[in-house]
């Protein structure tokens, strides 16, 4: 194998995506503006350091964002604001311990596309990487994602 597995990673203002992925190597790859990273834990496990790092925990926050966006039911895909006043937001892709889960740094993302050939696929474009990341999701999930996300950002400027 040529890349070099990192065992850890810290969430950064640099961080674009987190994927998951089936490797005998490494479980993650981590994107940035102008790299790729492969990391030996699972990108929940990398959410729940940084949170913990950023002052509250993973369950914390995302019972809180859950309470101050009143959602009603239950729900699986919820926005975490990382480090909040770095404005590092994430939104997962799928259910977060979803073995296909890809973790989207919201300030990254330039816009988001359905994909031309595969219907139920999206592609992600973003504002600070040149490549783009084709996503297993549907354009309107994705785009729904963004929206809470954006939401959420603003719940938490505005307290």
């Amino acid at each position: 194998m040529n890349e070099n597995v990192f065992g850890g990673y810290e969430i950064t203002q640099d961080t674009v995506a987190i994927l998951a992925t089936r490797h005998i190597d490494y479980a993650t790859i981590v994107l940035e503006p102008d790299q790729q990273l492969y990391i030996n834990k699972k990108p929940l496990q990398l959410i729940k350091s940084a949170c913990l790092d950023g002052g509250a925990s993973y369950d914390g926050r995302r019972k809180a964002v859950i309470h101050h966006m009143g959602a009603q039911k239950k729900w699986n895909k919820v926005p975490i604001p990382i480090y909040p006043l770095e404005w590092i937001y994430a939104f997962p892709t799928h259910a977060p311990d979803y073995e296909e889960c890809y973790w989207i740094f919201y300030l990254h993302v330039k816009t988001i596309l359905p994909h031309p050939k595969y219907r139920g696929r999206s592609i992600v474009l973003f504002k600070t990487r040149k490549k783009p990341l084709e996503v297993n999701v549907s354009h309107r999930s994705l785009l729904r994602q963004l929206l809470l996300t954006s939401h959420c950002m603003m719940k938490y400027m505005t307290r």
